[in-house]
């Protein structure tokens, strides 16, 4: 589908095959970016690894990420962290349990998500009840809210100097607490690395400043804004992606059962590790099964066309922006038997996966812009959604029924749950 919103060509990709096409085969004419003036603050869009154009600059913060942060064995030696963060994620929900008390499933998880990043980058929680750490979860929200945000001034490029929707006044105030918070947790690390008794943390922010020592690129600017894409491309994201995936398991009760059967291999009522994941086909089904049905970024990120483009008979004109819209795909009856039916059987058996080799299902991309989190992002959602399971069972709030449920969504940069998601957790004993 083509569209002339404003002065700017927008291309719709809705079909699996021309997605591989432009994602794969046409990838090095379609990586740019266009740049929402949503990002355009504080010089982020010169520092963005999302919103960086394919560059030497890009490259070598790829070759970063893919090789260093967020390698298998660098996860590895961090899991621990993780690890504390779901049992204290498991702790908070049992004192709700205790006195049979629904919570916000969303609001839960949303903030155990973002202390398992902060603590995977910094070693530090920045969710507590009071303080900077409690705006910190409102300023990630913001941010991610102005983006996926319909703004004018992105149609009509003269009125970005008037900003007549105050995106960009809104967005900078945003952007620049978040970054004096990294700046202050970076100066108290470099002054802690200046003792000789210091201790190692073993996180990404060491292994960061140690590259920094001999990669002029990897300074405290850009470790900064790496900090900001590695928050707002992480939080939203997997809160939707677990609040929908529970959603799904409370309103299907013959799945959570067999979820919960595949689980007893774990330990009835025990916290999964991440070395389990390997050995649950059906988690890994569920979360396959969540990102089909409820995407958790819809629309991918928009690529910029560097030249005029064929694909499939079709024609992307040069500087056009184009989407593909991972949601239709998901939901298209000649990929998918019953399309609309949550149904992780789907999966078994087959060699589908999101890692960018099968289009039909590619919620984190695909070709060079492809999301370098995935590895992260997948221990995350299956150890949180494991252990919750595992560890309780989960009924509707005030006898709520299932016919009852409000299934509508709330479309923006990612798909969240219209009406949130109150469950009432029943501690399982071991």
């Amino acid at each position: 589908m083509s569209l002339k919103l404003g002065r700017i060509t927008t291309i719709v990709i809705s079909s699996a095959e021309i997605a591989k096409k432009a994602l794969l085969t046409h990838d090095q004419f379609l990586s740019n970016r266009t740049i929402p003036q949503s990002v355009s603050v504080l010089n982020h869009e010169h520092f963005s690894l999302a919103f960086l154009p394919v560059s030497p600059l890009w490259r070598e913060l790829r070759k970063i990420c893919n090789g260093e942060l967020f390698a298998h064995k660098t996860l590895d030696d961090s899991q621990d962290v993780r690890r504390n963060k779901v049992q204290q994620l498991l702790h908070d929900v049992h004192k709700s349990s205790q006195i049979g008390e629904a919570i916000d499933f969303g609001k839960e998880v949303f903030k155990t998500t973002i202390n398992l990043l902060s603590n995977t980058i910094f070693s530090e929680d920045l969710i507590q009840p009071t303080g900077t750490a409690g705006e910190f979860k409102d300023l990630v929200t913001n941010i991610t809210k102005l983006v996926g945000s319909p703004n004018i001034a992105d149609f009509f490029p003269l009125l970005q100097v008037i900003d007549p929707q105050g995106v960009k006044r809104q967005q900078t105030k945003n952007v620049a607490k978040v970054l004096d918070i990294f700046d202050r947790l970076i100066w108290k690390r470099l002054k802690s690395r200046e003792s000789e008794d210091s201790n190692t943390h073993n996180d990404m922010l060491d292994a960061l400043l140690n590259i920094s020592k001999e990669n002029e690129t990897m300074d405290k600017n850009m470790i900064e804004h790496l900090a900001h894409d590695i928050f707002v491309a992480g939080t939203d994201t997997t809160t939707s992606t677990l609040e929908w995936a529970m959603t799904e398991l409370v309103l299907n009760s013959e799945i959570m059962l067999k979820a919960k059967k595949e689980l007893e291999v774990i330990g009835k009522g025990k916290p999964i590790e991440e070395s389990d994941i390997a050995r649950l086909p059906y988690l890994q089904a569920i979360i396959k099964e969540t990102f089909r049905l409820h995407p958790p970024v819809p629309l991918l990120l928009p690529r910029k066309a560097a030249k005029e483009v064929e694909l499939c008979g079709f024609t992307i004109p040069k500087d056009a922006q184009v989407f593909v819209n991972v949601w239709t795909i998901g939901r298209d009856p000649t990929l998918w038997d019953n399309p609309t039916l949550f149904s992780p059987e789907r999966f078994l058996g087959t060699d589908i996966d999101v890692k960018g080799r099968s289009f039909e299902l590619a919620p984190f991309g695909a070709g060079r812009r492809i999301c370098p989190g995935i590895i992260l992002a997948l221990r995350m959602l299956l150890l949180m959604l494991g252990s919750l399971i595992n560890s309780f069972d989960w009924k509707l709030e005030d006898h709520m029924k299932s016919k009852d449920m409000d299934m509508e969504e709330k479309f923006g940069i990612t798909l969240q749950k219209a009406q949130p998601l109150r469950v009432v957790p029943i501690k399982i004993r071991n």
